[in-house]
């Protein structure tokens, strides 16, 4: 019985550590667990729930599995062109708030390659789940092409080794806490786009960061992968 009890609370431990504070508990589908980013103006995502849902993960150490099978970034590639999809499916990425852009990045070259023009970066909430509800999946749809004309805002972030992050908007520098400011002031309409781009160092949780306050805007994000830094 004590060995019961102590194996109950492990796993109760374990479960508490594993998820950001005052954010809410995900009702995705059961695979690999990551400590996803927490944001605010993610969309629900309910198709990313379902039994045949295409879920990419990227954990904390970098590495990726399709569903719940550890690939490499070529092996990852091959395995989604020879899963075929529906033409309405999408693709979904469950990255940890952790995990390196370097990494992020294989994921989502892999997307491209299989056809995927929006995939979703999945993310948690801080919104408080009602008693007895399921909690349905929400994420940011990012454009991995550059929309790049006079109205877009670019948004440049640059990583280091030791975990601190610079950002530029428009090549401007700023801090982090006049990011919102910034891009409502540049943001006019809802067909304007802004595109991050990133360096390997950076952390998922700060790419995220700044897709959350963009979308918060109204505008269209994009992720141009062969434009990173």
């Amino acid at each position: 019985m004590k060995h019961l009890l102590f194996v109950s609370l492990l796993v109760l431990t374990l479960v508490n550590t594993a998820l950001p504070s005052n954010a809410q508990t995900s009702a995705l589908q059961q695979g690999i667990s990551v400590q996803m980013a927490v944001t605010s103006n993610a969309e629900p995502m309910p198709a990313a729930d379902n039994q045949d849902a295409m879920i990419i993960a990227v954990t904390a150490d970098g590495r990726l599995f399709f569903g719940i099978h550890p690939e490499s970034a070529e092996g990852l590639l091959e395995e989604m062109k020879s899963n075929p999809r529906r033409s309405d499916q999408n693709l979904y990425i469950k990255a940890d708030a952790h995990a390196r852009f370097v990494d992020l990045k294989k994921a989502l070259q892999a997307a491209s390659g299989s056809g995927f023009d929006l995939p979703v970066l999945l993310t948690m909430q801080y919104e408080a789940a009602q008693p007895g509800a399921a909690v349905l999946p929400k994420g940011i749809a990012v454009g991995l092409r550059s929309r790049g004309n006079s109205d877009s805002i670019v948004v440049r972030i640059s990583g280091s080794a030791q975990g601190s992050a610079t950002l530029t908007i428009n090549d401007q520098v700023l801090p982090w806490s006049e990011l919102e400011r910034a891009l409502k002031q540049r943001v006019h309409n809802p067909d304007q786009v802004v595109q991050l781009e990133a360096n390997d160092a950076v952390f998922f949780g700060d790419l995220i960061r700044a897709l959350d306050e963009a979308r918060a805007t109204g505008a269209m994000v994009s992720i141009p992968i062969f434009r990173s830094l």
